[in-house]
């Protein structure tokens, strides 16, 4: 809980991103210091914040070079904010950057700061590659000796298969599995459908491409080499284009799970400017919903949890602390890392036996209306740059909240790890 009458209320200004693109293609020369610094700029440049002092930036990436131990301090060096201006890293997962809103909403909540910016960035295009450790400490064997022959002796250790890279990949360290691959066992075990996950696709691609058509996201998305949207979303596809790929994480019968109906590997960068009430209004910044209440949650997904269940607890858990039901909110922005995961999800909620024996609860959270649900597009349509998307997601919900003028919004979004970050925002009064 962020707001309980003693803290102070947690306005967010407003967000932006990058264009989220396809890996490999328009940001493939780009680093995540290019494509984090870029949006700090921009939100720099839409806020009037040159040379401004902020409390904090915290921000973070998934897939990092060595290099970037520093990605924060270095963002924020290069956007155009004083440099008096504090930053820090921290990675959550797919989660890193609603963390990273956690935190600076923390600060504001309990007085230590008055504003600050969260963010998260990732590229895949740009992925470190790594050699064997047979060749590494060769290597450190080498650089670490005094002696011209201590240096050149131990590559006499060197082996063809020391030259072989590690590619970069994103399995489950306890399992050996793909996110992918976990999320087919439990696609089966909640019986999600494929017809059902093609639609959902389907959906998402509709509602994304709608949404740039009707300008809502001409506020929240600046042009960045070159780019002006989205590049995975499908105008052209369908819902038979869709059901007609084939599986790629169980390739056998019971496998549902395609590259439609699942996120893309993507590069991008999001932002968000959070702060008190009494900053903004000194600065004349509109403020646009609040953060009133934020949970996060961990399951064992080694034994009976699914991996990417745990935001069907870390909702349930925040939703008894603001004393809320599941229906009442106007929309939901639900990380689509696989349509299976949203799916199961929202089965989850509306089991009465689950409810019952894993939540303690005494009945069903109940149905959402999917009218409602990631109403200008999801993951699946806009891509996924890991530690990006929770900044994507607050900074829509915020916006959604702000033109309809009231109401109340819930963020989930779904971790490796095994983990769950939650979040309940409020339209602010006009």
């Amino acid at each position: 809980m962020l707001h309980d009458g003693r803290s102070m209320r947690v306005a967010v200004v407003g967000g932006l991103r990058i264009p989220f693109c396809r890996a490999h293609s328009v940001y493939r020369g780009c680093s995540n210091q290019d494509m984090m610094t870029a949006t700090l700029s921009a939100l720099v440049d839409k806020y009037d914040l040159k040379d401004q002092t902020l409390g904090d930036v915290a921000l973070g990436a998934v897939i990092k070079h060595s290099k970037d131990w520093n990605l924060a301090r270095e963002s924020v060096i290069g956007s155009g904010l004083s440099l008096k201006t504090p930053a820090v890293d921290l990675q959550r997962a797919c989660g890193t950057s609603i963390e990273a809103c956690i935190q600076v909403a923390n600060k504001i909540a309990l007085g230590q700061i008055t504003a600050g910016i969260a963010g998260g960035t990732d590229s895949i295009s740009d992925s470190p590659i790594v050699y064997r450790d047979g060749l590494r400490r060769i290597m450190l064997d080498s650089h670490g000796s005094r002696s011209v022959m201590g240096k050149i002796l131990p590559w006499f250790r060197l082996r063809p298969p020391h030259l072989l890279p590690e590619l970069p990949g994103i399995t489950e360290p306890r399992t050996g599995l793909s996110m992918g691959e976990s999320m087919e066992i439990t696609a089966k075990e909640w019986e999600v459908p494929r017809e059902h996950q093609d639609q959902l696709a389907f959906t998402s691609h509709v509602k994304a491409a709608n949404a740039y058509e009707d300008g809502f996201y001409d506020g929240l998305v600046v042009p960045y080499q070159g780019a002006e949207e989205d590049n995975n979303i499908r105008r052209d596809t369908s819902y038979e284009k869709l059901a007609a790929l084939k599986p790629v994480f169980d390739k056998g019968e019971g496998g549902t799970m395609t590259a439609g109906n699942s996120t893309p590997l993507t590069d991008g960068a999001a932002a968000v400017l959070l702060a008190s009430e009494d900053w903004a209004r000194q600065k004349n910044l509109p403020i646009v919903a609040y953060i009133t209440f934020v949970n996060v949650a961990a399951v064992n997904f080694v034994g009976a949890d699914g991996l990417l269940m745990a935001p069907v607890f870390a909702v349930s858990d925040m939703l008894r602390k603001a004393n809320l039901r599941l229906q009442d909110f106007d929309f939901y922005e639900i990380h689509e890392a696989f349509a299976a995961q949203t799916i199961a999800t929202l089965k989850a909620w509306q089991s009465e036996e689950f409810c019952r024996a894993r939540l303690g609860r005494n009945e069903p959270l109940g149905p959402i209306e999917l009218a409602r649900l990631n109403v200008k597009g999801g993951s699946i349509a806009i891509g996924h740059p890991f530690a990006a998307t929770g900044a994507r997601v607050i900074a829509t919900m915020a916006k959604l909240l702000h033109d309809k003028g009231s109401g109340r919004g819930l963020v989930s979004v779904c971790t490796a790890g095994g983990m769950g970050v939650t979040a309940i925002m409020e339209a602010a009064t006009r």
